[in-house]
């Protein structure tokens, strides 16, 4: 699969493109320090057999698409300390920027609109391409994600642990350990994963790609851009959000939050659920996302794509 340029930011991202390029397609955007692969292979067959376009990409600082060798990201104490006396903040790069990627990736592809589906991190840039890019989408769906405003409950101490913990070595039984860990500790309580399968999908991740620095770039990020439920207040795509009651990363309230912020916002929750995509939960997720698809496109045909 290729990599392209964005011709608004300049960005080398590599992507994959599965299905009928004819067909309406759907935008995955995947979660901090995450690898497009996260998005399983499962669900992207699922959502091409509904009939769509899926595209899924690197975003930028990971996986196979550009990275920020040596900008170094502001320690993380004394970016929320600038950002509560309000301060500029000082980051690489920005959560916006990452949403502009994200609509420039549709405009090297020459597609003129799309539904944009972003999970976790994913679904903050999902957000903000809604938020900033309105003219480019067909719906919105944002899933296991926030609005980022401060007063919603916190992650679970293990969970947010095990995800920002130091990586021991980079020998490959190390990453893997890393790696289940992370699983184990943001998965989803209903649906354990099993290790064997969980191994093998981390495996694959690593031998891809191993990049940690590019992590705490993207944590960056995300706390400059704060809270959006004012932003979100002008967001006038058909909007899904999807999340989990068992979250222990992004709690439920995190979904609940954006849903009441967007205007005629749906939302849909599911006990057992926790921060991934488990194999148990990819038929309904992805009938979800499609039948949102559908319904935002029958409600606005004049909305169809065209070229950008």
């Amino acid at each position: 699969m290729p990599t392209i340029t964005t011709p608004n930011t300049g960005i080398e991202l590599f992507y994959e493109d599965h299905g009928d390029p004819s067909r309406e397609t759907i935008l995955l955007i995947m979660g901090l320090g995450a690898q497009m692969t996260l998005w399983p292979d499962e669900l992207v067959e699922t959502l091409v057999g509904h009939g769509f376009r899926v595209i899924r990409y690197d975003n930028r600082d990971i996986g196979l698409s550009q990275k920020f060798e040596g900008a170094k990201p502001p320690k993380l104490a004394w970016q929320i300390i600038r950002q509560k006396i309000g301060w500029p903040a000082k980051v690489p790069y920005t959560l916006e920027a990452m949403a502009d990627d994200a609509v420039g990736l549709l405009t090297a592809l020459d597609i003129g609109k799309a539904h944009i589906v972003g999970a976790s991190m994913g679904g903050m840039i999902a957000q903000l391409t809604a938020i900033n890019h309105p003219e480019r989408l067909l719906s919105l769906t944002s899933i296991m994600s926030t609005t980022g405003n401060s007063s919603l409950p916190v992650a679970e101490k293990h969970a947010m642990d095990a995800l920002v913990a130091p990586i021991k070595s980079m020998e490959e039984d190390d990453l893997v350990a890393h790696g289940l860990n992370i699983s184990r500790n943001i998965g989803s309580p209903g649906y354990p994963a099993d290790d064997e399968r969980a191994k093998e999908r981390i495996l694959a991740t690593i031998r891809r790609s191993v990049y940690p620095a590019g992590l705490p770039r993207q944590l960056a990020a995300i706390i400059d851009d704060g809270c959006r439920r004012s932003r979100l207040a002008s967001v006038t795509a058909p909007t899904l959000v999807l999340h989990g009651e068992g979250d222990p990363l992004v709690k439920l309230e995190g979904g609940q939050d954006t849903a009441k912020h967007i205007a005629g916002a749906k939302l849909v929750t599911i006990p057992g659920w926790g921060h991934d995509l488990p194999i148990e939960l990819i038929e309904p997720l992805a009938g979800h996302i499609a039948d949102h698809a559908r319904a935002a496109s029958e409600k606005a045909p004049e909305s169809a794509p065209e070229p950008a």
